[in-house]
């Protein structure tokens, strides 16, 4: 199983969404978070980059 640390435009720690994410939907400008517990995070903004073998993910957003 892969797992993800999401981020908010960029990989520090101060920027951590979401941790131990298993899926990724975009809707609307909207990328929709579901993690290990199926809790959800909408965040507005677009997928960026996604690098599962190091298993973080970068979201950019406007702020």
């Amino acid at each position: 199983m892969c797992l993800s640390t999401v981020y908010r435009n960029e990989k520090t720690p101060q920027s951590v969404v979401m941790r131990n994410v298993t899926s990724i939907r975009c809707e609307e400008g909207m990328v929709i978070l579901t993690d290990l517990m199926e809790q959800t995070c909408a965040i507005e903004g677009t997928l960026e980059l996604a690098n599962l073998v190091d298993g973080f993910v970068i979201v950019k957003t406007a702020n």
